[in-house]
């Protein structure tokens, strides 16, 4: 059974950082991306960034182009996002999710098969 969960949530001032982890099991291929996505109350699901085990490319949101970075850490077992530079327009739930069986990355939320439950950021001051 696939599972997704996030961890790294939380409450930081403007221009702080944050990291968050996906810890991902169940599946064991080798093309699948995975993307973080975040929802802010009262907006639509944003992609945010994702990674493609194919060729370990990555793309971005352009909100977050040079503040957020996505990486796999295999000793974990992880797809973490590295969050620098954050503004209070950051404040959403982010999830993370993977597509299975999939060549590359894409930011559309339909493309995805299995999410976690989400984790809370709020960036206020």
């Amino acid at each position: 059974q696939v599972q997704l969960v996030e961890s790294g949530g939380g409450l930081v001032q403007p221009g702080g950082s944050l990291r968050l982890s996906c810890v991902t099991s169940g599946f064991t291929l080798d093309s699948y991306a995975v993307g973080w996505f975040r929802q802010a109350p009262g907006k639509g699901r944003e992609g945010v960034a994702c990674f493609a085990s194919s060729d370990s490319s990555t793309d971005y949101a352009d909100s977050v182009k040079g503040r957020f970075t996505i990486s796999r850490d295999d000793a974990r077992n992880t797809v973490d996002l590295q969050m620098n530079s954050l503004k209070s327009e950051d404040t959403a739930v982010y999830y993370c999710a993977t597509e299975v069986w999939t060549v590359g990355c894409d930011l559309e939320d339909y493309n995805y098969d299995y999410w976690g439950q989400g984790t809370q950021v709020t960036v206020s001051s």
